[in-house]
């Protein structure tokens, strides 16, 4: 038991990736409410269930969420079933993987937050806009992580949206046309049963793009945010690696990183030639 508990430690803390960290988390929340909640409610009580809902849930309406300010960070790690965290925690997996190898961990951080907050917004703003929801807007809700991984997923494709990934039944597909196929269909359903879980994922999805966009200007939104550095923010790929020096020079020039970055945002990873993948690839073992 020690052991197992040292590993898990290690692959939460100490393993240099932050996917592991946003996945323990999410799946230790929904263990501490969801095992105790299923014991009660063999007894025939509800109430640990219900209170998750109304205290952690996301709500739209705008009194209730004045009294319950904290929910637009707890929803995001807060999720229905099995079957939805599975889901979402596998997408992060997949697709977090591929933004720490190009941008570090982070970044990974920063743009889960942010998309849950953008998808918070655009929940909240919908439901209170739109009158299609006035009947539901007193008592809707979301929870998830589905925002914040849209997030992830369409800041990937943005990055390089010629890289391929091989999917189950269909082969090799790029992730342009992965996030193009979920967005436009998060679109087509804002009107259905998930309105609001859909439009949360919309959020997050337009927050994934305009923060590439927003990189490849040299604008880090999460260094302008959390930081009072007056030093304009570049393009850096991150790792925890500190040691590597590359021959002949301390480190790849920022002006190559950021230009090579450039090119993966408008032509896709594979247009690079081998010199510019062989200088991503050693400017990603420099912690920038």
């Amino acid at each position: 038991m020690n052991s197992l508990w040292q590993d898990i430690r290690y692959k939460l803390l100490q393993s240099g990736s932050r996917i592991n960290l946003l996945i323990g988390i999410n799946v230790a929340v929904f263990l501490l409410i969801n095992i105790p909640a299923v014991l009660l409610r063999l007894m025939g009580n509800d109430m640990l269930a219900n209170f998750a809902n109304q205290y952690l849930a996301l709500p739209a309406y705008v009194p209730t969420l004045a009294t319950r300010f904290w929910t637009p960070v707890t929803y995001m790690f807060m999720h229905y079933d099995i079957f939805h965290i599975l889901f979402n925690m596998l997408w992060l997996f997949w697709m977090g993987q591929i933004f720490e190898e190009y941008l570090g961990n982070k970044r990974l951080v920063n743009l889960y937050l942010f998309g849950g907050l953008a998808g918070a917004v655009f929940y909240i703003l919908a439901f209170n806009i739109f009158p299609l929801f006035a009947s539901r807007l007193p008592v809707s809700y979301v929870m998830g992580a589905s925002a914040s991984v849209m997030a992830i997923v369409v800041a990937t494709a943005t990055l390089l949206p010629n890289y391929t990934v091989y999917m189950m039944f269909l082969g090799p597909v790029k992730l342009k046309w992965i996030a193009v196929f979920y967005v436009v269909i998060d679109f087509l359903s804002i009107t259905g049963p998930n309105a609001g879980g859909e439009i949360a994922h919309l959020g997050g999805a337009l927050l994934g793009f305009i923060y590439i966009k927003q990189l490849n200007r040299g604008n880090d939104l999460g260094k302008s945010v959390s930081s009072m550095f007056n030093q304009r923010p570049k393009v850096k790929v991150a790792s925890q690696n500190k040691t590597y020096q590359q021959p002949g020079t301390s480190v790849p020039r920022q002006e190559e990183i950021d230009h090579i970055l450039d090119k993966i945002s408008q032509s896709g990873y594979d247009s690079l030639n081998k010199h510019e993948k062989e200088v991503l690839f050693r400017a990603s073992k420099h912690d920038g």
